[in-house]
């Protein structure tokens, strides 16, 4: 008689115990400095967004596969919520230490591209990461980062009259 092989049920989940302590380390100034870009310069929703995500990372701690991943999808959906609140309820007084009027122009812009292409032009060009790296943290595939990135550059370049950019 041929023996059978022990399938894991659903609920019962192999995933390692993350020692969060170490990523937030790690990980939290490129979280906070993406949030940061992504949110046009709004420190109190990027640093509540970073918080929230890895607080909900922590709760969820024995389902998560890859946490940083995990982290940053989730930060980048807290933070888009905010926003779209915020526009719902009209303009936040500004805050202390906002960004130099010089890249007031560039913030303004990146509030006008799609959640996903500014997700994608922050991590690419903020964090330095590349396109592969990109679509992990976003739980995409490559070339939709691609596309997002190819969108959100001539987008910019519209908005911002500059010149050719260089593709990912």
């Amino acid at each position: 008689m041929q023996a059978i092989a022990e399938v894991p049920l659903a609920d019962e989940r192999t995933t390692e115990a993350h020692d969060f302590d170490a990523l937030f380390r790690e990980a939290g100034t490129g979280v906070f400095r993406t949030l940061y870009a992504y949110t046009g310069g709004r420190r109190d929703i990027a640093e509540e967004a970073m918080a929230e995500a890895f607080a909900r990372a922590l709760a969820r701690s024995g389902t998560i596969r890859d946490p940083v991943a995990w982290i940053y999808r989730t930060a980048f959906r807290l933070a888009n919520e905010e926003l779209r609140g915020e526009r719902r309820r009209g303009p936040a007084p500004a805050e202390e230490g906002s960004p130099p009027p010089e890249l007031s122009g560039l913030i303004e812009a990146l509030r006008r591209l799609s959640p996903n292409q500014r997700a994608a032009i922050v991590l690419r060009h903020v964090l330095d990461l590349d396109v592969a790296e990109v679509a992990h943290r976003m739980g995409t595939a490559t070339p939709t980062v691609r596309v997002h990135i190819h969108r959100g550059r001539k987008k910019l370049r519209e908005l911002l009259g500059a010149e050719e950019v260089d593709d990912a």
